[in-house]
This record gives structure tokens, sequence and C-alpha cells, in this order.
């Protein structure tokens, strides 16, 4: 409503049927096809509306969908039965008592036997010996990390959607300089993709559009000669006439 857009236009534009998308702005859940439908839904029509539709969907699943119970397996009523016959198959108590104390003998003895040959291999080394280092082979590289895993650190992107409100020329150029719009002309209601890059630059033939950078609605002046803008992340800068991008 705040946008003045008729849900027969939303319709058209992200193919989503009109009673759906009423059961949506009325959390009507019942009248539409399942928990997987309405996701979807709530992603596409947010997306089209400019908003954060990945917060949209997790508030969903917080307050309408609930976890199933897991099953809880039955105790076995036979490991009792089997834990006596384990039982009496092991024999007398003194047997084991021996059998442990000749296990931990051995123990010693090797223990024994392996300080021993680790003290003649320190006084070869000493007396003589030399330690060779391993260089590592040109070109490997090494990933730095921290608390037992790597750390990747993604770059943050843009964001950008044009929906015309009249016929508008546009010329979007992403950050390697690729003509994502090359100068077309968009007819009223034939909304963009949303365009994803690390910068944008815009230029507009005139202020028929409703402009979403980075989730949120901005505001075209009325130019007669065009408009133009640089796009990151975290700015939204008015360009110079010289400055705006060309596609011609």
């Amino acid at each position: 409503m705040r946008q003045r857009i008729d849900i027969t236009e939303a319709e058209a534009d992200t193919k989503i049927r009109g009673k759906y998308l009423r059961a949506l702005e009325n959390e009507e859940w019942a009248l539409l096809p399942g928990p997987t439908f309405v996701k979807s839904f709530l992603r596409t029509y947010a997306d089209y509306l400019g908003l954060d539709g990945r917060s949209l969907v997790e508030e969903f699943k917080l307050k309408y969908e609930r976890p199933e119970m897991q099953a809880i397996a039955p105790p076995r009523p036979r490991e009792q039965g089997r834990r006596q016959q384990r039982s009496s198959r092991r024999g007398p108590p003194g047997d084991s008592r021996l059998w442990l104390g000749l296990a931990l003998v051995a123990v010693v003895l090797i223990g024994l036997f392996v300080l021993g040959r680790g003290d003649n291999n320190n006084d070869s080394s000493s007396s003589g010996g030399t330690t060779t280092a391993t260089k590592p082979k040109s070109g490997s590289t090494t990933t730095t990390t921290g608390s037992g895993s790597n750390r990747t650190k993604k770059a943050a992107v843009a964001t950008v959607k044009i929906v015309p409100t009249g016929q508008l020329y546009v010329c979007l150029r992403d950050a390697s300089g690729r003509r994502v719009l090359d100068g077309v002309i968009l007819q009223p209601g034939a909304a963009t993709k949303t365009f994803r890059s690390t910068k944008f630059r815009l230029s507009l033939g005139n202020n028929g559009v409703r402009l979403y950078v980075n989730g949120t609605r901005r505001p075209v002046p009325d130019v007669k000669s065009g408009v133009g803008y640089a796009i990151t992340p975290t700015s939204f800068t008015r360009l110079s006439g010289s400055e705006r991008p060309s596609c011609t």
C-alpha cells in the first residue's frame, strides 16, 4: 500500500496468484498450499517489494513451524538377559585377577623397553647425528587457521532492483565494467531481477522508477536530462553528467 502497488500488478510481476498474495498479507496460512510454498512465496514477494525476504522467512519459521517430536527408542528387554549370559561365561573371579596381573606386568616391561630405546636414540643423535629440515615446495600456499578451523571472509555485495513506472532508459554496469543492462528501454511494471555485485554504476533516463538499493527504496529526482549513481554495499552517491556510465 505504501508503494501504491495494485495486487494485480504484483500478481503479474511475481507470477504468484492474487489470492495467495492476499493470504500472505493477512497471514492466513491455511489458504496457502503448505509451509514450503509459504516460504517460497514470502521470499519472492519480499524481494519484489524490496524487503528482507530472509528475515521474513525466519520469522515465519519461529512463529508457525514447530519441530517434530523425535521418536524415543524403546528399551531392549533382552539386554539384561544378555549381560547375565556374558557374566556366566567369564569364569571364576580368581582367573580374572590372574590375567589382569599378568597384563600389568607385560605393560610395565614394554614401557621399560621403549624408554631404553629412546635413551639410546638420544645418545646417538647427540654424538654427531644431523637433523634435516624439509623446506616447503615452491608454489605451495599456507592457510592461516584459528581455533582449529579455516576462516574465510566473504566480500560484501551491493544489490540493485529496478521497477519502472513508465518507459525508462537504463544503463547498469557492475564492478568489472560489464553491462548488466545495456542501455535498454524498460516498459512500465517490467521489474528487473535483483542484481548483485561489489559495486555498480547506474544511469537512468528519468525518474519514472521505483529504485531499490541494498534492500531500501531510493528516491530519484525529476531530472529531464537523466541521473546517475555510484552504488556500493554501504554508499549511494549521485554522479555528475560526465561521471555517469554510458552504454552507447
